[in-house]
């Protein structure tokens, strides 16, 4: 862990702040009449909170920044412990002061995500920090630029404060790595953060930043983000460039925001989308995983339909339509209660003027991988993920490219510092023993799933045949049970598999929470799951904003309240 004192920071950017605060008197003669300011307090701050601050002139970027770098010393290193963070950014003081010089001068932000401290992935490439993946044999993978979402946020004045903990090469849902160690549950320290997002669940979930960066290829966003009380977006794949991230299967990997408000994912997703031509994207013309690439933003555009906002004008849940999935509730002691919990939740829209109806997704039980499936080449498997059959060929792809001495799979199993062996994840596709499970989930699974959730959210039979008015979005719980001990895994069920799966955007949003004891003497996070018809994140948005503004689910933690200093006047 890179950590400076205060005093040591204050005193090497003195000369640069000051240099700021001489633009910023010149500026202030031609400013707008003074306003009372308002302070920063890093607590459950929105973008919004942190915006009023810096205009009122309560707050500069430096002092913003520094108020989380004291929460993360207070709360990550010391204090619970939560070892969320891998990494601070080095230069995070820095680029702050630059942004408050940008400020002094300009007298308007840099962009919509001006002096936001966003907490990244360590699986995400940001230029001046290693991209371990959690991996002690990657300490030396310094990435020569950053990945290109990571490239869009700074463009909007956006701040990479640091590098997040996390499952192991984003393997699991328990949250442990040889670099990071065990990362811990905000709400209860003797639990598991989810996975294998973990370690920004956690760091986002405590305010040790204003908005996080996860990635799922199997649940990995939306897992932490229900036991820890956020809202995480798994969004349309292709939507998002994969360059720059480490890969753990690319047919079904994407990125996604993490925050504690709706609002503030639909804002750093405006800045994390865009048309990517460079090989690493992934955004195939087709859903099929062998398409070829996009060629052109023109083209991108055609297919994503990119809003000029994701923020919507006025959300609201007035006539919109919403289908529960009732057949992913689990029939144990946990489901039960997570049943009752979006059972309130859908009250909770009717009551804020949606229509809320019980929808069937036909073979949802093959879907999620428990009833098993025969091809149109008489195969009989079961539908599961894929990173059994690309981790190996994709993980030797990045490091190709990468600034690692290792280069390939191989050579990184065969040092001895991986956390895993990953045996059975190592497996060749074009093995003959393997083929046909691969074709199984690559050529037959996507129009399998595809066409059944098309039909659920258009309310139709299979056949095409209506059954009434469509859905705006389904609604089903994010997991079946609750959190895990520390070092396990949650309850999960097998409903994260829709999106992957599918290709379909998927927001988790806190429903409420359970009074659990078997579990945890602390409440209980329960999150409701909205999915979307493909790049339909705006509906998501609106819909999850109106819900959260009608239901609002959060708890703030009890174990990382408000440090006295942080409040700055």
């Amino acid at each position: 862990m890179q950590k400076l004192s205060k005093t040591a920071l204050i005193i090497s950017l003195l000369t640069f702040i000051t240099a700021c605060n001489d633009n910023g008197e010149k500026a202030d003669s031609v400013s707008n009449p003074p306003v009372k300011p308002i302070p920063f307090e890093p607590l459950e701050a929105t973008i919004s909170d942190l915006h009023a601050s810096l205009q009122s002139k309560g707050a500069t970027c430096v002092d913003v920044v520094q108020s989380y770098l004291d929460r993360i010393d207070a709360y990550d290193i010391q204090g619970p412990t939560l070892s969320s963070v891998i990494r601070i950014n080095p230069k995070i003081l820095e680029e702050a002061a630059e942004l408050d010089q940008y400020y002094a001068k300009n007298a308007k932000f840099k962009g919509d995500l001006h002096c936001v401290t966003v907490m990244a992935k360590d699986n995400i490439d940001v230029v001046n920090m290693p991209n371990t993946a959690g991996s002690s044999a990657l300490l030396d993978n310094f990435p020569s630029d950053d990945a290109y979402i990571i490239k869009n946020i700074k463009e909007k004045g956006g701040l990479i404060l640091g590098k997040a903990n996390l499952d192991e090469f984003a393997f699991g849902f328990g949250g442990k790595s040889t670099v990071g160690g065990q990362a811990k549950n905000v709400y209860d320290l003797t639990k598991g953060p989810g996975g294998s997002s973990s370690g920004t669940g956690t760091a986002i979930s405590a305010s040790l930043a204003m908005v996080g960066i996860g990635t799922d290829t199997g649940g990995s966003i939306r897992v932490p983000s229900s036991v820890q009380g956020l809202v995480g977006l798994r969004p349309s794949l292709r939507l998002l460039s994969l360059d720059g991230i480490i890969p753990l299967a690319p047919t079904q990997d994407t990125a996604g925001p993490m925050c504690r408000k709706v609002v503030d994912c639909a804002k750093l997703m405006d800045a994390m989308v865009g048309f990517d031509g460079s090989a690493s994207s992934n955004q195939r013309s087709d859903f099929i995983y062998n398409a070829p690439l996009l060629t052109s933003a023109t083209a991108y555009q055609a297919l994503v339909k990119q809003p000029n906002s994701y923020v919507p004008h006025e959300a609201s849940l007035q006539g919109k339509r919403i289908g529960l999935v009732r057949d992913a509730y689990g029939t144990n002691e946990e489901a039960l209660l997570v049943k009752g919990v979006i059972e309130q939740a859908a009250e909770a829209l009717r009551q804020a003027g949606a229509v809320v109806e019980e929808v069937e997704v036909s073979d949802l039980s093959t879907i999620l991988g428990s009833t098993k499936i025969t091809d149109d080449k008489g195969h009989t498997g079961s539908f599961s993920s894929l990173s059994g059959f690309e981790f190996k060929k994709s993980l030797t792809d990045y490091l190709n490219t990468a600034n690692s001495q290792y280069k390939s799979y191989d050579e990184l199993a065969a040092s001895g510092k991986m956390i895993s062996s990953f045996k059975g994840y190592d497996r060749d596709p074009s093995a003959e023993s393997f083929i046909k499970d691969y074709a199984l989930n690559t050529l037959t699974r996507s129009p399998f799933v595809r066409s059944r959730l098309n039909a659920a959210l258009d309310n139709n039979a299979l056949d095409g045949t209506s059954k009434g008015v469509g859905y705006d979005a389904l609604a089903y719980p994010s997991i079946t049970g609750f959190v895990g001990n520390l070092g396990g895994s949650p309850t999960t069920g097998s409903n994260n598999r829709m999106s992957p799966f599918s290709g379909f955007p998927a927001l988790s949003v806190p429903a409420g929470t359970v009074n659990y004891t078997k579990r945890s003497e602390y409440p209980l996070n329960v999150n409701i799951e909205f999915m979307a018809r493909e790049f339909d994140e705006p509906t998501l948005f609106n819909v999850a904003i109106a819900f959260e503004k009608a239901n609002p689910a959060r708890l703030t933690p009890s174990h990382t309240p408000a440090l006295t200093a942080a409040v700055i006047q």
